[in-house]
């Protein structure tokens, strides 16, 4: 049914869940898996001049942190018996990272977590997931905490 499946992480125990649930549907359908995590490659644009000063020990961390969380996704899926790509995206928005990685691909479903934030919170910090829901054209499982 689901030929190539699309995991975006960010290293949460939320986004792990979601690996899980990608790992079994890819065994019951053969799938293909790939995982995402998007980084913002400038995240002090409008700073300043001197934001350059970070920006390389920025990276350092933001890369290692990506390695981190792609590092867990490939045990869960050896773990499961499943072969994952992973790639690191950049942008400065997660969502439209999430669907330029679509772009000339065959995935033909996303699965990833949501935290599940309401109120304040939702309206402070956003909801990828929605974002997401809204701009794709493929389906998209949640998976909750």
């Amino acid at each position: 049914m689901f030929k190539h499946i699309l995991v975006p992480v960010d290293g949460s125990d939320t986004s792990l869940l979601a690996v899980a649930k990608a790992a079994g549907l890819a065994k019951a359908f053969g799938s293909a898996v790939t995982a995402l995590y998007v980084l913002d490659p400038y995240p002090f644009t409008g700073v300043g001049a001197e934001f350059a000063y970070g920006q390389a020990q920025y990276l350092n961390a933001a890369r290692a942190q990506a390695n981190t969380a792609l590092d867990a996704v490939r045990k869960a899926m050896a773990d499961a018996g499943v072969a994952v790509t992973t790639v690191v995206g950049e942008d400065q928005a997660v969502y439209e990272g999430i669907r330029q990685a679509l772009e000339g691909t065959d995935i033909d479903l996303i699965v990833m977590g949501s935290h599940g934030r309401r109120g304040l919170e939702k309206l402070m910090l956003g909801s990828v997931t929605q974002k997401v829901l809204s701009m794709v054209h493929v389906p998209v499982m949640v998976v909750r905490n």
